[in-house]
């Protein structure tokens, strides 16, 4: 089934599928996090930046993140509002712990960056961050390849902060003294750190043991902005593994880019609407 008509139908399917699987992979993107309602250009962010919006003109967290602040002050006092934001806030959201209820043996892996699913309880050992984590600092040449927790400096900051800027003496940096960025991939600098390697591992270990049985993909929320990391590889696995199913959740793009799947279907309605039906 490749259509997202016969709702009924489907929702018959992936529970079929979910009770014939002998392994699980949860493949999630900024939609799920959309979803679970973590709204980057609402009210709570409205309120939240107000002296970022009146100053800058900021209309949302994504694009505000690119934006070029003449001062590395003015820059992690931004930086330092962000991480808190986006990822010390919220706490772990009722979908993500939804998630975790229905798929307690899951192995995770995501382009995400806010950390929900580590939040919502899934064992970090099964959770697979590709393109960082905004928990982390990192070196901003890239070496060494450590990276250090940055809850501290976000509490310790936050109250500093005055006109959209921190004094200079609460820059953040490493603990050899050189000077701290992002552990997000935006660049070549980006810091795979032995966590990272070592989920790497777990993650192709995981894929080739659970490729010799029943698979299903469940796949989150995830368009074309970095297809390559997790959709297309899935679609790739759905293809060449004999008794995989991938589940698609996506509301503007559940369509297929290798056709036929043999074990495909997709979901556009709202994610949690579905998975109240899986309970």
């Amino acid at each position: 089934m490749t259509s997202t008509d016969n709702f009924s139908e489907r929702i018959d399917l992936l529970r079929r599928s979910i009770s014939e699987a002998d392994h699980i992979i949860i493949g999630a993107g900024s939609g799920l996090s959309t979803a679970a309602g973590i709204d980057y250009a609402g009210e709570e962010f409205r309120y939240e930046f107000a002296p970022w919006i009146e100053r800058y003109g900021f209309t949302d967290l994504y694009t505000s993140s690119f934006h070029p602040f003449e001062t590395k002050e003015e820059y992690w006092a931004y930086w330092a509002k962000h991480i808190w934001f986006s990822r010390y806030r919220t706490g772990a959201t009722p979908l993500y712990e939804r998630l975790l209820r229905l798929f307690p043996e899951a192995f995770v892996v995501t382009t995400n960056v806010d950390g929900q699913f580590e939040l919502a309880g899934f064992p970090t050992e099964r959770i697979f961050a590709t393109q960082g984590d905004y928990r982390w600092f990192q070196p901003a040449s890239g070496t060494p390849k450590t990276l250090v927790d940055n809850r501290e400096w976000v509490m310790r900051v936050l109250p500093a902060i005055k006109e959209c800027r921190i004094p200079t003496t609460m820059l953040p940096t490493m603990p050899d003294g050189s000077e701290a960025a992002m552990n997000l991939r935006v660049d070549d600098t980006f810091v795979e750190d032995f966590r990272w390697h070592r989920q790497a591992r777990c993650f192709t270990d995981f894929v080739h043991e659970a490729s010799q049985g029943n698979l299903l993909l469940l796949e989150f929320g995830i368009g074309y902005n970095t297809p390559g990391i997790i959709r297309f590889p899935f679609e790739q696995m759905a293809q060449r593994f004999p008794n995989t199913t991938l589940v698609r959740f996506n509301r503007d793009n559940p369509e297929s880019y290798i056709e036929p799947l043999p074990r495909f279907t997709a979901f556009t309605e709202n994610i949690e609407s579905i998975l109240v039906h899986l309970t």
